[in-house]
């Protein structure tokens, strides 16, 4: 059995079914599908202006949809109240592509500001030190704990924010860009540290690079967003093999 028939044989964590999205006469996606699996690292690459990150806001509920559905995790995002969305991102971690951490708050202090806005879900009589302690470990930071963001290097902001992303222990995890701005040895950490966060929670991962040996290395599956649709969707090594034009503009080095 290969290794993407084997992903396929595993239950669905998050579905998009034909997505449609327009501002004004721009028409960012036009029928966008896309499944992934439980325990899945799955790659979406296109252009700039792809609607990628439209794609993403639509995901997490912070734009909506001009049609289609979006279930995560059994859940269908356009149909939840407020509330019910909110309780639902606790569960998907998010790792923005610059880092996004508090500069005016410690690593301990951005660590501990996710905890305190989903106290339900990590229980009232949670011990902060320790989940904080904990998930700076998982990324090779405990010292770092009582630095400030600007004592960080990009890469160790990088490894913060994922920490940050980690102590709410979601289900799934969303990476934009994460090895954009960094030097090749950095990036190498990165993605090493993303495949070890993987087998240790098997965690489902939806990856948006443009980054192709990112994506060679870190992917079970990819998806070309091409002309506002899911285009193409394969192993690396279909892709990358594939004759269509479109396609391999994007292994061209």
């Amino acid at each position: 059995m290969s290794e993407i028939t084997n992903i396929l044989n595993k239950n669905i964590v998050l579905e998009i079914k034909d997505l449609y999205k327009s501002f004004g006469d721009n028409d960012v996606l036009n029928g966008f599908n896309m499944k992934l699996y439980q325990g899945e690292n799955l790659v979406i690459m296109g252009k700039s202006g792809s609607g990628k990150s439209v794609m993403i806001k639509c995901l997490v509920g912070l734009i909506e949809a001009d049609s289609g559905s979006i279930t995560v995790m059994q859940n269908d995002i356009t149909k939840l109240t407020q509330e019910a969305l909110d309780i639902l991102r606790a569960d998907i971690g998010f790792l923005f592509q610059g880092s996004a951490l508090y500069d005016s708050m410690t690593v301990r202090e951005n660590l501990e500001f996710p905890l305190r806005r989903h106290k339900k879900k990590m229980s009232v009589n949670l011990n902060t030190e320790d989940l904080v302690m904990e998930a700076l470990t998982n990324v090779g930071l405990a010292h770092t704990v009582d630095l400030m963001p600007s004592e960080l290097s990009g890469g160790m902001k990088r490894r913060v924010a994922l920490a940050r992303t980690l102590i709410l222990q979601p289900k799934i995890i969303l990476y934009d860009e994460p090895t954009s701005g960094l030097d090749p040895i950095t990036a190498k950490e990165i993605i090493i540290l993303m495949q070890d966060i993987q087998k240790k929670y098997n965690t489902s991962s939806l990856i948006i690079t443009h980054d192709v040996d990112c994506a060679r290395v870190i992917s079970d599956r990819m998806l070309l967003l091409i002309d506002g649709i899911d285009y193409a969707v394969g192993s690396y090594e279909e892709l990358s093999n594939s004759e269509d034009s479109k396609i391999k503009a994007f292994f061209k080095h």
